[in-house]
């Protein structure tokens, strides 16, 4: 929480089962990022791809870059869910090259590095995104349940009230 790891361009992989707090733990990094005054983009991988893509496709890829390169921080949330095209996974290749040893980068995936190709398609590409962003990296595995379908078996909704609260109106 101290953000040392943005100071230092170090990254954070969280890789681990779906629902297990690897997109809470990231955004929470993101807030706390925020409120000492860094530059901090969030993006759904998927997502980042695709304006990428678009971003290409109009002419503005390089404004584009050059807009992610100023973030302090860059969260990606979510690889591994779905397949990226060639293009895209080259894409997000620069992004991540272009970071590398200047920003800190937090990649959220379900799958393990192994399992990286399946959605980047190609294994030399995998291969050296996955190093650039392990150089510097704290590699957080989330193991356990997921919190939302605990919490979705046990009848619970959370709905932001405190118990103590509704027992006093």
């Amino acid at each position: 929480m101290e953000l040392k790891f943005i100071e230092r361009c170090e990254n954070i992989i969280a890789v681990g089962a779906v629902g297990t707090g690897k997109t809470f733990l990231a955004t929470a990094l993101g807030l706390r990022a925020c409120t000492k005054d860094k530059l901090v983009r969030f993006y759904r991988c998927l997502d980042l791809v695709n304006t990428l893509l678009e971003s290409h496709r109009q002419g503005r890829l390089k404004k584009m870059m050059a807009q992610l390169s100023k973030a302090e921080l860059l969260i990606i949330d979510e690889l591994g869910f779905v397949p990226l095209h060639r293009d895209g996974a080259e894409l997000l290749f620069n992004v991540v090259a272009q970071a590398y040893e200047k920003q800190s980068v937090i990649i959220t995936s379900n799958l393990q590095f192994g399992h990286w190709n399946s959605v980047l398609g190609d294994n030399r590409l995998t291969a050296a995104m996955i190093d650039r962003l392990v150089h510097h990296a704290h590699i957080l595995a989330f193991t356990g349940e997921s919190f939302r379908l605990k919490q979705a078996l046990s009848g619970v909704k959370n709905t932001g009230i405190d118990d103590q609260e509704v027992r006093e109106t």
